[in-house]
């Protein structure tokens, strides 16, 4: 990218950045004004100060006192006013980058809402924690700070300067030539800055990322005694993230000592030439007095710089990483004519579809051609990675057929709006997922907060879930607490719970993938029986490992390496279907296979 093509691209980055403030931009000047006007007391107090000494106490003793009271006062009450002016700043201005901090968040999580399920396969749940908690943290610090510090720090410095070419010319250029050094080293260091910055924050998310993994696995860790491992683990980590802070440490530390220095040389070299003048009567003591007060406004606007540098380079290396998330569109998007969804009968038909992931070439599923009637009951199996569970995700564009097409009731799914077409379809993933709160909100939650859901509705699907009995049994009934994913509940509990999540929306589809697995074959079987007399009006996907729980469906589909291998009733596939046979005889006994 050609340099004038990079400057562009900044330039619109910052146009993007600021728009953040549209929102506040009664507090934003606020903010400003009284920035501004703080600033301007600090500049006015030192011209106070060199009055009083260089003419008040020339006046006569009773008329000087009475001056030095009245503009002792004036200056308590320009110190008053600067508090109320830094508390202004320090309180509305957090605020308003805390409601920046607030917008952006809800907008990052939001886009994470539309992403599909590919992009999610290929991210780690650190990382995107990480840019939705410690980059906004310091994107909205950068937006606080970042303009009143750079306004402050004009006005002192470039006030400072121009009263001091007032007060001497000749001893004002020694500040002006060490701030324009001081400034030159601050751009050379500002650079190195920045990729250590950038760095830094990788590093915390992979931190992030392999926290997030141990301590979600861990019952696993525990189990395996591999606790040793993953502090291993962890501490290369930790250990990598501090290698790369100390890169960005000793940056650091050469900028804030360089800058320390050249701010200390200020004061040395300005008393050093001012004395001179003053021997040579080109100076009198009131205005070096007033030289030395301006050179504190001269240096602490150069360290308030230094802080921005370092707040700008936080703030900006996450705001490109907020930018990298919200460029990222959802490759299953709905279409501006999309159709909603309504009189669903349920049908679903599979036309040549293939279906590759993006990482892969290789098909999973490979011309798959299937029709499934509205109200049948449908089992797929097959061995592990035969493509059963990616084809039921097609079904409500989890993921989009990479050829052909997946029609409902006749119409191809990308025609309907994702979200009407998944109100119409209720889905139980292979890992039971529970959210934190109660187990009436767990099963309403397809209700999508509508409050249409009654009671009776949600006792009613726990009790065909086959729920009921450790419902009833535990502490609060459906009130009860659920913790973060569940883990006060077996996994056997969970998958009824998400089972009754499922069928308490009355869906006209349902899709079971792999979701009775932790249940016990009696409760399987159960529970199977009365889904199909509850929901016989729904078409029912179940994939299934247990063939004696199916035998019953209306059709069983056998997939084999991503290709229909079967399809047929039970006593018709172990006739027909070589692989179908091979899964019932290691499955049944010789009774059941009779």
């Amino acid at each position: 990218m050609s340099k004038e093509k990079e400057i562009g691209k900044e330039k619109g980055r910052i146009r993007q950045l600021a728009r953040y403030y549209i929102p506040y931009k009664g507090l934003f000047f606020t903010d400003m004004f009284f920035a501004m006007l703080g600033a301007a007391i600090t500049l006015v107090i030192p011209l106070i100060v060199r009055y009083i000494t260089s003419t008040v106490v020339e006046k006569p003793l009773e008329q000087a006192t009475g001056e030095i009271i009245r503009l002792g006062i004036l200056m308590i009450a320009m110190v008053l006013v600067e508090m109320y002016c830094n508390f202004y700043i320090a309180y509305y201005g957090h605020v308003m980058g805390a409601r920046i901090e607030h917008d952006m968040r809800n907008e990052i999580f939001g886009h994470y809402q539309k992403l599909s399920f590919a992009f999610f396969d290929n991210q780690k749940v650190g990382h995107l924690l990480s840019r939705i908690t410690s980059d906004l943290f310091d994107i909205s610090e950068l937006l606080h700070h970042g303009p009143e510090d750079i306004v402050i720090s004009f006005i002192k410095l470039i006030g400072a300067m121009i009263i001091l070419f007032v007060v001497n010319p000749m001893l004002a250029c020694v500040p002006l030539v060490v701030i324009v050094v001081m400034l030159l080293f601050a751009l050379v260091m500002n650079s190195r800055m920045k990729s250590a910055f950038k760095e830094n924050r990788r590093r915390i998310a992979d931190i992030n990322s392999q926290i997030e993994d141990s301590l979600s696995g861990i019952r696993v860790v525990k189990s395996f005694g591999n606790e040793t491992e993953e502090m291993r683990k962890f501490n290369a980590g930790n250990d990598r993230f501090v290698d790369s802070k100390k890169v960005s440490y000793r940056y650091m530390g050469i900028y804030n000592s360089g800058m320390g220095a050249f701010s200390t040389l200020i004061t040395v070299i300005s008393l050093i030439v001012g004395a001179l003048l003053m021997t040579g009567g080109k100076l009198g003591a009131a205005d070096l007095v007033t030289f030395l007060l301006y050179i504190n406004n001269c240096t602490d606007p150069v360290k308030k710089l230094v802080n921005f540098t370092e707040q700008f380079q936080n703030g900006y290396s996450g705001y490109e990483r907020f930018l990298e998330i919200m460029s990222i569109a959802p490759d299953i998007q709905d279409k501006q004519d999309a159709l909603p969804l309504k009189n669903v009968q349920g049908e679903v038909t599979f036309e040549n579809v293939s279906f590759h992931y993006e990482e892969s070439k290789e098909n999973v599923l490979s011309n798959v051609n299937l029709h499934v009637p509205a109200g049948d009951y449908v089992a797929l199996v097959g061995s592990s990675g035969a493509g059963k569970t990616t084809l039921c995700s097609l079904i409500p564009r989890f993921y989009d057929a990479t050829k052909g097409e997946v029609l409902v009731d006749g119409v191809n799914v990308k025609e309907y709006t994702q979200k009407a077409l998944r109100n119409k379809i209720g889905y139980v993933s292979q890992k039971a997922v529970l959210f934190t709160g109660s187990i009436k909100s767990n099963v309403a939650y397809g209700d999508n907060g509508k409050k249409g859901f009654t009671d009776d509705d949600v006792k009613q699907a726990i009790e065909t879930a086959q729920a009921k009995e450790f419902v009833d049994k535990t502490e609060g009934g459906v009130d009860a607490f659920v913790a973060q994913g569940g883990s006060n509940f077996s996994g056997g509990q969970k998958q009824r719970l998400s089972i009754a999540r499922a069928i308490c929306r009355h869906p006209e589809i349902l899709i079971f993938d792999d979701s009775f697995s932790a249940l016990d074959y009696k409760t399987d079987r159960v529970l199977r029986d009365t889904l199909r007399k509850t929901c016989a009006d729904a078409t029912r996907f179940i994939v299934a490992q247990r063939i004696g729980t199916i035998r019953d469906a209306d059709k069983i589909i056998v997939l084999d390496d991503g290709k229909i291998a079967g399809m047929g009733k039970h006593n018709e596939l172990m006739e027909t279907c070589e692989v179908y046979r091979q899964i019932a005889y290691s499955q049944l006994s010789k009774e059941e296979l009779a």
